[in-house]
């Protein structure tokens, strides 16, 4: 039955990811009644609560996307949605500003990579460094984040 819908190994695979990131997607899905913040923390804390029950799936997602060019587009979707959403919420698409949350995306999954590797970190503490890594390039980037 597999063969029928998915004419090889590969194409099985990439439709399992893509099906991960769909679920990822609405898992990350912002309140639109909360605050910038508010929004961001939330779909933040839903991001690692995901990546913490699905570790074997988010980190082939990740590393896939080197090598696979159907994942690595996948991949990109998904950031570039996410970079909108957290511009949008900022109320800048400035290049600078673009450019610290674009880099702050890459960064936050090899934190996550990190993180699902040593284990030595909970959800709070990875939270609150990534979060505060995003403030902090974007105040570099010369962007006030809203309150």
């Amino acid at each position: 039955m597999l063969n029928h819908y998915f004419p090889s190994k590969r194409d099985y695979f990439v439709a399992t990811l893509a099906r991960g990131a769909a679920e990822l997607r609405a898992a990350v899905d912002p309140d639109p009644d909360a605050t910038p913040l508010e929004a961001l923390t939330g779909s933040v804390t839903a991001y690692l609560t995901w990546i913490e029950a699905n570790a074997g799936s988010y980190r082939k997602l990740i590393q896939s996307a080197a090598t696979v060019p159907e994942v690595r587009e996948l991949v990109d979707a998904v950031r570039a949605e996410t970079a909108q959403r957290i511009l949008d919420g900022i109320g800048t698409d400035a290049p600078r500003a673009r450019a610290a949350v674009q880099g702050w995306l890459w960064f936050l999954d090899g934190v996550c990579l990190d993180w699902l590797e040593h284990r030595d970190l909970d959800r709070d503490a990875v939270r609150d460094l990534v979060l505060g890594t995003l403030v902090m390039s974007l105040g570099a980037a010369g962007v006030t984040p809203p309150a």
